[in-house]
């Protein structure tokens, strides 16, 4: 018995805004259904005694440690750009002024 049907289907594509053919909406609810089952049998092996996991293999941090080094001054930042106005970067302006 399938999970799916052909209507739920086509009001699921009518909600997405997706034009399907009537072929299609055979080939999507075949595949829609495999996918109910699969989590539905995820759902099943799942029990209380089992911990949620986000992953399927423990996983570690590759990053490497923070170290704080000195950074740019303000004047060497602003030194190589084009402009500059009050220690900050001048950008052209984007938006109007009806703000």
């Amino acid at each position: 018995m399938p999970n799916i049907s052909r209507d739920e289907v086509a009001h699921l594509a009518k909600l997405a805004r997706l034009a399907v053919t009537a072929e299609e909406l055979d080939v999507f609810a075949g595949q829609l259904d495999q996918i109910l089952d699969a989590v539905a049998k995820v759902g099943e092996v799942a029990g209380d005694e089992i911990p949620p996991t986000s992953h399927a293999v423990p996983l570690t941090n590759v990053f490497r440690e923070d170290v704080v080094r000195p950074g740019l001054t303000q004047q060497q930042a602003l030194s190589g750009a084009p402009a500059a106005e009050e220690g900050r970067f001048r950008v052209p302006r984007i938006l109007g002024e009806e703000q």
